[in-house]
């Protein structure tokens, strides 16, 4: 059993037992959840179906990160690393004096 289907197993029982028993309270005691987890889920399943069960990573997709560096700096990075055994100060130094590139 992957872990979606894991995720969706488990939160799929949540759901059908509050319909068995018609008690949230009692329902997400007994699951070891909160109120606010329970109508998360429910509302998530009430909109997209069994997919909306599976967890989703809460931050942001590192392709799509504003912040995020070009590849060819992080392949320096890793080259200088690897190479020369440079600690995270030595490579920032080298990378703002030798490529002028700023790094934290």
């Amino acid at each position: 059993m992957t872990p979606e289907e894991r995720d969706i197993s488990r939160k799929h029982r949540v759901l059908t037992y509050v319909k068995k028993i018609k008690n949230v309270s009692k329902t997400c005691r007994y699951f070891g959840i909160s109120r606010t987890t329970f109508y998360e889920w429910k509302r998530a399943y009430e909109e997209k179906g069994e997919p909306g069960l599976i967890n989703r990573s809460p931050g942001p997709s590192y392709g799509n990160a504003p912040h995020r560096y070009p590849d060819e700096v992080y392949e320096k990075i890793l080259y200088l690393r690897k190479t020369y055994h440079m600690g995270p100060q030595r490579i920032a130094w080298y990378l703002e004096h030798y490529h002028d590139i700023r790094i934290s």
